[in-house]
This record gives C-alpha cells, structure tokens and sequence, in this order.
C-alpha cells in the first residue's frame, strides 16, 4: 500500500490553489523516489513548490496534467531530467529548477508562452535550448553556477523585448554578442567570473541598464577592469560608448579615462642596462593593482571564539559555517546601507531565497561566547528579532503568518514581502535551529531572523559571519566566500572614495606636509587598517570533534583583480 500524502489528501479536500511540500525524503523512499499520483489530479493547483528533496530525481509525464499551473518550484533536488509534457502548462510563468543536477533542459521548455521567470541556477547546463526567444513574455533568466560556453543568438533576440534581467555568473561564457543591444528592457546583467575578454561597446545601447558585473574576466583593457571592479556601471557605459579601449577617433573621453591617460604621462619610462628607454607597460597593471586597496588577510591565530552542535540540529538544518572579519569601515555615507543590500542580495540569488542556505551577520563586540547551534521547541526559546519586542520562537511564527495573511488580503495576490517569505522553511518541524550565546540568548534564528541584540550599525567594525542550511557544507562555504569576497570590494569601494575626498581637501587645503613635500596618501581611517582580518572560527560536535574550520586552506580560493588573499 502506498504511503499516505496529508497535504496532497488536504489540497485535494479542500480545493487548494496552492501546494508546498519540502523536505519529504522518508515519504519519497517509501514510494521509490516517486511522488504520488493523486499529486497531479489535483487540477486547480496554480502554485506547487517541491523542494529540498535529495531523493527526487525525475518527474513524471503526468506533470502535464496540471493544465492550471503559474508557478512551478523545484529548487534544491536532485532532478537529472524534466519530462516533455512541461510543454502543456501553457499558463506557467514562473519555473524555478534550481540547485538541481540538469544537464540539459527540454527544447519543449521553449514552448511555454506564458513564461516570465526562469532560474536554471547551480545545475550542469553546458548550453540552453535553442529558441528560447519563443518565450516572448521572458523579463528574468538566472542561468548562474553552471557550465555553459555561450549565450545562445535567439536569447539576444528583439523578440525578448520585455527581458529585463539576466544573471549568468560562475559559468565559462568567453564572449557577449554584440546583439546585447536588441534587448531594450534590460536593467541588469551579470556575467561576472566567466572567461570574457571584451565587452562590446554595443552595450551601451541598452539605455535601460542599471546595474552591471563583469568582476572575474580576465578583460584585455585594464582601464575597464578597474572600472568593473570598483562597480561603476556608470562610467563602464560611458567608457563603452566612446569607443572602449581608450576612446574613439572624433569621440570625447569619459573623465575616468581622461584621469588614467594623465597618470600615464605622469610615469618615468623605464631604462635599460645602456640608458634607453623602454616601451612601459607592466607600470599601468601595477597602478591598477595598486588601487586595490583591500588585502584579505587570514589571521595565522585564530580567534578564541567557537561554535558546538547539539545533536538535535542535526535532523533539522545541520550545516554551519562562521567566520569572524574585523576592520570593516561602515561609517561614511551609504556604506552600511550598501552592506545590507549585498546581504540581500546574496539571499535572493546565491542562496535561493534562502532555501540553500541563510546569512547572518552579527556585531562581534555583542557577542558572548562560545557559542552553541541547537534546535529546540519553538515553544521553549525566544528571541529579539530584528524591530521587535522579545518573543518565542512559536508566537513569532504566528505573528508573522498573522501579518502575511493580512498582507494578502491588502495587496489581493498570494506574494508577500519580508520575514514572510521563508515562514514555509520551517513547515512540517518540530524543532527550530538556533545559535545561542553564553548567556543563553538566542542571537540567530535561522532561516528567519537574526536578533535585535547582536544588530550590525555603522560604528561595527567587527563582524561574526554564519551562513548555516539544510542542503550542505559546500554550500554554506560557497556562500561564505561570495560574502567575504563581497565585503572586501565594498570596503575597497569605501576607502577609494573616502581617500579621493581626504586627498581633495588635502592638496586644496595645504598642497603638502610643509616641508616641500607632497601631502601623504591618508590613512582610510582612525586606526590606519587598510586590510580586512579574518578570524578562524573552529565548529565542533558536543564531544568536541572538529566538523569544520572556516577558512581553512581550501576555502576563498578566488581569482579577483579587486582583493588579494595572505594566508
């Protein structure tokens, strides 16, 4: 007898529009890695989530039965394959495939005209289907963490005339087509850790385009790779549209350019051994180098501060990973700010919506350790969650559940924003994961919230990183590397604006240190740190046996021209 399905018994009962079911292995064991088939009678679905289940690794034909579906989630799986009956869920407009194992995607997937949102993220893709610009509703493609060696010439389609966003990170795409420019609604693009050499000046057609990253190519211009790096889409696309590489015939230079070609004259040519000079160009990489202010540094000691897991963690989410980064500058302008959105960021996209793995960033001068990663009753803890009073974990949840319902009857639609978003991550547990300090408070309540009590301001300087999740290790240090890595650009993006104004004012004020000689480059802050410091942070079982040290040798193995890693 097959085993029983309550939600699927329950969706069925009561006539639902809406299924999640995460989490299931045991029930998928005990049916051979298959879902029921009462699952796809349930013809009123337009919203089915399967999610977090490493024994699902195919779906059936009978998908196609779900005539009504909107959105289909199948993040975080183990799918080798999606059957061709896709084709039929002519409504669909969202399909999310995520961290699954695909190597290929079905070319039927092309013949969903409904389609708006498309997330194919950490699978094995060496290509997408060609004719991908069928889907003329398409407006987000996330094609990040795979291995795919080109963008297909229909994606870069006028066809596509509403696709505004297109992440592609982390894959081996060596050129962008100059077709980039029949894409009239494109606001963001990330192609950052590929193997381009060139951006097209073609870009700069895109007169929509807000938010660009091509950090991690090895471009041939280093002008422009200063300018990626330091994330200056502005100036990228001024410098695009004059030509690149140092400008066009008859065209003006954008001003970054100007700047670069006087500190150019400014450099004494190299001599050789018989005093003539040599063609110089090492001093121009050197100065772009140079720029890159930030230097990770791996402390050799690592700091006294460490995490135990209880046992009960690990039915529950039992993965965790920190690290402690001191010398963060968050004082000037919108830095904080910018910190926060790039956590935010990491969420939406790297960790799924939180459904690989969750951030928490807390302020280490509030932090009492050592500390303990637990999973306890929701009944039996409480927190102070961010802007909040202090509360239990089970009358948090219900707060929170309380106000998503309100949400919806407000907005009339099934989305909501904020907290309410990751309450379903927690359906079906009976305990809930938590890292608590020394004094017994929780200062983490993953995948929700962090607390009030540990909150990162703008006088922190020192920080304790956790990414913890319920999928695996590598992710939690895939995440935390991309965290790091971000931190350390911000901070340079930081003290390169903050050195620019301090040298402004100096030369203005005095043009030297009155002894005739030119005023001295500013320290970035009070205490003269120029480095980020990290701080290994030892994770041990209850008897004390290592289960993992961030960062060990392995880890921020990273290719950047924006950081340079001292072990």
């Amino acid at each position: 007898m097959a085993a029983q399905w309550p939600e699927v018994e329950r969706a069925e009962k009561e006539k639902r529009r809406e299924l999640v079911l995460q989490g299931v292995d045991e029930r998928l064991r005990q049916c051979d890695g298959r879902l029921p088939p009462a699952l796809f009678s349930l013809s009123l679905l337009n919203y089915l989530e399967v999610s977090g289940c490493s024994e699902l690794r195919e779906l059936p034909a009978d998908l196609g039965r779900l005539l009504h579906l909107q959105s289909l989630i199948l993040c975080q799986n183990k799918l080798q394959s999606l059957p061709r009956s896709l084709e039929r869920l002519r409504g669909l407009r969202v399909l999310d495939v995520s961290g699954n194992e695909l190597e290929e995607l079905p070319a039927e997937l092309c013949e969903l005209p409904e389609l708006c949102t498309l997330n194919v993220s950490w699978n094995r893709l060496r290509e997408l289907p060609p004719g991908l610009e069928r889907c003329t509703k398409l407006a987000a493609l996330n094609l990040a963490r795979n291995a795919i060696r080109s963008l297909p010439a229909g994606l870069l389609s006028p066809r596509l005339s509403l696709l505004a966003a297109i992440s592609a990170a982390d894959n081996h795409i060596q050129e962008l087509g100059a077709d980039i420019r029949l894409l009239p609604a494109l606001k963001s693009l990330d192609l950052s850790d590929n193997q381009l050499t060139e951006i097209p000046h073609e870009l700069a057609d895109c007169t929509k385009l807000k938010d660009i990253n091509f950090k991690g190519n090895k471009l041939k211009d280093k002008r422009l790779e200063k300018m990626v790096n330091g994330c200056q889409t502005k100036s990228i696309l001024e410098y695009l549209r004059a030509g690149g590489r140092g400008g066009g015939k008859g065209k003006s230079k954008p001003e970054n350019a100007v700047k670069e070609e006087k500190k150019k004259k400014q450099r004494k040519p190299k001599r050789d051994s018989g005093g003539e000079e040599e063609e110089d160009d090492e001093p121009e990489v050197e100065d772009v180098n140079k720029m890159m202010l930030r230097v990770l540094h791996i402390a050799e000691n690592p700091a006294a501060l460490t995490v135990s897991v209880a046992a009960s963690a690990k039915d529950v989410r039992p993965y965790i990973v920190c690290c402690v980064v001191r010398g963060m500058n968050l004082k000037p302008g919108n830095a904080l700010k910018r910190f926060l959105t790039a956590q935010t960021k990491l969420h939406e996209d790297m960790c799924d919506k939180r459904t690989l793995a969750t951030i928490a960033t807390h302020d280490l001068q509030r932090v009492k350790g050592p500390l303990l990663y637990d999973a306890r009753p929701p009944k039996e803890f409480t927190i102070i969650p961010l802007n909040r009073k202090e509360i239990n974990a089970k009358e948090l949840l219900r707060q929170l559940k309380f106000e998503a319902e309100e949400q919806r009857k407000q907005k009339k639609r099934q989305n909501v924003s904020g907290l309410h978003k990751y309450l379903h991550l927690l359906d079906g547990k009976e305990n809930y994961p938590c890292l608590v300090d020394a004094e017994n408070a929780v200062i983490s309540f993953p995948p929700i919230t962090n607390s009030d009590k540990t909150k990162i301001i703008k006088s922190t300087r020192d920080l304790l990183l956790e990414v913890t999740s319920s999928s695996s290790l590598q992710i939690c240090k895939d995440v935390m590397d991309a965290l790091v890595a971000k931190m350390a650009e911000l901070n340079k993006f930081t003290l390169e604006n903050k050195e620019e104004e301090v040298t402004s004012d100096s030369e203005a004020d005095r043009g030297g240190d009155g002894h005739g000689h030119p005023a001295a480059s500013p320290c970035p802050d009070a205490e003269g740190i120029r480095h980020l410091v990290l701080e290994q942070v030892r994770v041990a079982d209850a008897d004390g046996n290592l289960k993992v040290l961030y960062p060990s040798k392995t880890d921020l193995n990273l290719s950047s021209s924006s950081f340079a890693v001292v072990r």
